[in-house]
C-alpha cells in the first residue's frame, strides 16, 4: 500500500506543478515597491530639510526655523475652541519642527558652544529644550477645545521667544565669530546632517 501511494502523486501536487509560478514578477514588484518607498522617503526628507539648507549658514538656517515655528504659533493662536482638528494638526507640525530643530542644536551647535567656552550658555539652552518638551507634553494632554489650551500655547510662545532671542542675539553671534569661515562651514554641514535625520 505504501508503494501505491509513492507511485501516484497527489492531485494537489500535480495541479500545483502545472500552474505557472510568478515568483520573479512578485519579487520584482516588491523590490520596485520598496525602491519607490525609499525614494519617496528621501524626497520627503530633502523637501523638509531644503528650507534650512537653502537659508545659508547654520545661524541663518536656525533663525529661519525659528521664524517658521513662530508662524505655527500664529496659526494655532488664530484658531477657536471649535477648531480641535486644526489644532491637533498644527500641534503635530509644531512638535515635529521643534524636534528636528532641537536635534540640530543639541547635536551640532551646543557642543560647538561648549568648545569655545560657552558651557553655561549651552547647558542653559539645553535645559530650556527640556521645558519645550514639557510644554508639548502638556499641550498634547490638554483638551484642545478648552480655553486652557490657548493659554498654555501663549505661555509656551513667550518662553520660546525668549529662548530664540538668547540664541540669535547673544550666543550664536559669539559662536559664529569664534569659529571662523572654515569651521562655520563645517558646523553648517553637521547641523544639516542632523536635521536630515528627523526631516
Amino acid at each position: 500500500m505504501a508503494t501505491k501511494a509513492a507511485e501516484k502523486p497527489s492531485r494537489s501536487r500535480t495541479a500545483r506543478s502545472k500552474q505557472p509560478t510568478n515568483l520573479g514578477a512578485i519579487a520584482g514588484a516588491a523590490a520596485a515597491g520598496v525602491t519607490v518607498g525609499v525614494l519617496a522617503m528621501i524626497g520627503r526628507k530633502v523637501a523638509v530639510q531644503a528650507p534650512t539648507f537653502l537659508a545659508g549658514e547654520w545661524d541663518q538656517a536656525l533663525a529661519a526655523e525659528h521664524a517658521a515655528v513662530l508662524k505655527l504659533f500664529d496659526a494655532i493662536e488664530a484658531t477657536t475652541d471649535r477648531n480641535t482638528t486644526k489644532r491637533s494638526i498644527l500641534l503635530a507640525q509644531l512638535k515635529h519642527a521643534l524636534a528636528k530643530h532641537a536635534l540640530e542644536e543639541e547635536n551640532a551647535v551646543y557642543p560647538a558652544l561648549r568648545q569655545i567656552g560657552e558651557i553655561d550658555g549651552a547647558d542653559e539652552l539645553n535645559k530650556e529644550h527640556g521645558y519645550v518638551k514639557q510644554y508639548l507634553y502638556d499641550l498634547e494632554n490638554l483638551p484642545n477645545g478648552s480655553p486652557a489650551f490657548l493659554e498654555k500655547v501663549r505661555a509656551f510662545r513667550s518662553d520660546i521667544e525668549h529662548h530664540m532671542r538668547e540664541e540669535e542675539e547673544v550666543l550664536f553671534p559669539k559662536l559664529k565669530s569664534a569659529l571662523g569661515d572654515e569651521r562655520n562651514k563645517r558646523l553648517t554641514a553637521v547641523m544639516n546632517k542632523e536635521g536630515f535625520k528627523l526631516a
